[in-house]
């Protein structure tokens, strides 16, 4: 029986695909084989040592500490693009209320007084001041080209927008998937000098902290619309209130309020509705379920933050897997070891990703835990698990 331990409120259509006869999901386990969660914060918690996985129903994993379940040898799986078309949908909805003054128009309505008649006069008077500008034509730049990134490109060029892409960490699939009439920016100054909007779609790093700063901000074109739909720090709130209230910006989007913007009337400050869609919730959680239950059941490795990518199908009802730090020999000691015990081995996948090696094997004959345990006390092997 695998214990689930669920750290938020998890989509019941995710959790329904966990087995009732083989798995036992709960919030209160305290002796879990995998953590489901969407924004806890497990930094400050302690890891159980039976935590074989760690499944983020969600894209970012800023409030998963990564580093240090790498070095216990435990994989944490995301959903990218399992919720690409809520925050989409939430970015057209951005640049709608941006671009139509209708936050500030519909403040003005509600604060009307009067008969119907003198209504009526009040708002054909007032509703000048609120005249927008329409989408064809506008210039958006997106800020990182991932599956959500893609996806707004993609719904922009149907608005029949000018879309300007930028992202250093593009992979050649994600390039293959990109539509050629995103044009390519070389850098984020490029970007903010050529576009009406500027939507955001990256994780929150070191590199991607304040992407929007006191040193770039001159370069954006005046007036501007600034969008931040993925992480809050990506964007310094403060250097861009400023230059909303200096009229350099015309209006700032942000998914992430605090008292900073709460203080700047150009800005619309959403509550973190970026994910916040029954579809999406089902969609994230569908997705890191299957994936755990993946690796709990087979130890294949789908959309893993920390691990490399590995399936393998099976040759055998014995497998071994293994987490190791990449350096050499680590391969040799476990075949040597299984050599040792004259296992005869069916089939086998070693791959890598930065200082994390893991290595799938299947044998033709059961692994006797003298065995398991001589791979497990291995200089530099994390975690031996047997299946």
């Amino acid at each position: 029986m695998y214990r689930i331990l669920t750290l938020n409120h998890i989509s019941s259509r995710g959790l329904s695909r966990f087995p009732a006869d083989r798995y036992s999901v709960s919030d209160r386990e305290a002796q879990p084989d995998a953590v489901i969660l969407r924004s806890f914060s497990m930094h400050e918690m302690e890891i159980p040592r039976s935590l074989k996985a760690v499944g983020r129903a969600g894209a970012g994993v800023n409030n998963v500490p990564v580093e240090r379940l790498s070095r216990m040898g435990i994989p944490v799986f995301n959903a990218p693009g399992a919720n690409a078309n809520a925050v989409k949908e939430l970015v057209v909805a951005g640049l709608l209320l941006a671009c139509r003054n209708l936050c500030s128009a519909w403040d003005y309505t509600r604060k009307l007084n009067g008969d119907d008649d003198r209504l009526a006069k009040s708002v054909e008077v007032g509703k000048k001041q609120f005249a927008g500008v329409e989408l064809p034509g506008r210039v958006i730049g997106v800020i990182g080209l991932g599956a959500i990134g893609r996806s707004v490109a993609d719904i922009c060029l149907r608005l029949g927008m000018q879309v300007i892409g930028y992202d250093p960490l593009l992979t050649v699939e994600g390039a293959w998937r990109l539509s050629s009439r995103v044009e390519r920016a070389e850098s984020i100054e490029g970007l903010l000098s050529k576009s009406d909007f500027v939507t955001f779609h990256v994780p929150l790093t070191d590199t991607t902290r304040n992407m929007i700063h006191a040193g770039n901000i001159q370069r954006a074109k005046a007036g501007a619309t600034i969008m931040n739909f993925a992480r809050d720090g990506i964007v310094d709130d403060e250097v861009v209130c400023n230059a909303v209230s200096e009229g350099k910006l015309k209006t700032y989007v942000t998914d992430f309020p605090n008292n900073t913007t709460k203080r700047c009337s150009g800005v619309i400050a959403l509550p973190h509705l970026g994910a916040s869609t029954h579809e999406a919730e089902d969609n994230c959680a569908i997705m890191v379920v299957d994936q755990v239950r993946e690796y709990l059941e087979d130890g294949n490795i789908k959309n893993s933050v920390n691990f490399p990518e590995v399936s393998l199908e099976r040759g055998s009802p014995h497998r071994l897997v293994v987490a190791n730090a990449n350096v050499p020999n680590m391969l040799g000691q476990i075949s040597t070891a299984m050599a040792d015990a004259e296992l005869n081995i069916h089939d086998m996948i070693n791959q890598s990703r930065g200082d994390i090696a893991y290595t799938v094997v299947d044998t033709d004959s059961p692994i006797p835990e003298s065995t398991w345990r001589r791979i497990a006390a291995i200089d530099g092997v994390m975690m031996a698990r047997m299946l």
